[in-house]
């Protein structure tokens, strides 16, 4: 069961960025494109590079990206930057791109992963083809970060997903997530997050099967979705960050947990799960980096 996370004294801590009346009015649109969350997707086949079914939803991964540039460059960004994020990193045909918009291709290794490039003063987050969490239903590719290891990581006694995890840097360095792209169940998963963020459901996850709106449609749906976000202002978007985070990696062998284990601050506190807490987010995300 998820909570609506508001910023409040409280609970969270003043000292990270939420949306702020001195950001531009003309906003800078990040995007991070993953392809699990994509139209009509459902085989792990047509996610690999190596499998003939991979091309087909290269290319609708790279429709639904220039639908949502496009889109944010009428509504007036000034700045568009792409995070291609999907395995290799190298799926999105860049030729497709308008041109001007910038793309981050490949993995430098930093901890902020899927969201490299948000530390450039962008003020607008948007997650495309996105998809639930490990160890949840709903998307027949669910998983977090690592399909081979990950059997389940909460956050201070919270399921997160890859969503979570890259909503939260974003807001680590001032920038809000505005819409997210991808399956049904993890449509309500973002909007108990935040009811502010807007959401566009490609398809209906049920076992191993999906029940998926037509490439097209779902592409003129993030269209008008981030059109509507980006007119929005940025104090619509309350999502903030915990002051505390007490992470649990749940791995799938209990090998994993054991090496895992010796991470400095970390402990193993089952057979195939270690814990890290921190108050600084940064300290979540490279122990991620690093244990994940």
């Amino acid at each position: 069961e998820y909570t609506v996370m508001t910023p409040t004294k409280a609970t969270f801590s003043g000292s990270y960025f939420f949306a702020s009346p001195g950001k531009p009015t003309q906003p800078l649109g990040f995007i991070s494109a993953d392809i699990e969350g994509v139209a009509g997707i459902c085989s792990p086949s047509e996610t690999n590079k190596a499998d003939p079914d991979y091309q087909e939803f290269r290319e609708l991964m790279t429709a639904e990206v220039v639908a949502a540039c496009e889109a944010a460059l009428e509504a007036g960004a000034t700045k568009v930057l792409v995070k291609d994020a999907h395995a290799s990193a190298r799926n999105i045909i860049v030729s497709a791109l308008p041109e001007s918009v910038e793309i981050i291709r490949g993995w430098s290794g930093h901890p902020t992963s899927m969201m490299q490039g948000v530390d450039q003063g962008m003020d607008r987050a948007i997650m495309l083809g996105y998809h639930s969490a490990a160890s949840q239903q709903g998307n027949p590719l669910s998983h977090t970060m690592s399909g081979r290891t990950v059997h389940r990581l909460t956050v201070n006694g919270q399921v997160w997903s890859e969503f979570h995890i890259n909503s939260m840097t974003g807001l680590y360095y001032g920038c809000p997530t505005v819409l997210v792209s991808g399956d049904t169940a993890l449509a309500r998963v973002v909007k108990a997050y935040d009811p502010a963020i807007e959401t566009v459901e490609a398809f209906a996850g049920t076992g191993l099967s999906v029940q998926s709106l037509s490439p097209k449609k779902v592409q003129a749906e993030i269209r008008a979705g981030v059109t509507q976000a980006l007119q929005r202002p940025l104090d619509d978007f309350r999502a903030g960050l915990p002051e505390h985070f007490r992470l649990q990696l749940e791995y799938k062998h209990h090998s994993m947990a054991y090496e895992r284990g010796f991470y400095p601050g970390a402990q193993q506190i089952n057979d195939n799960t270690v814990q890290f807490e921190c108050d600084d987010y940064f300290d979540a995300l490279r122990f991620m980096k690093f244990c994940i």
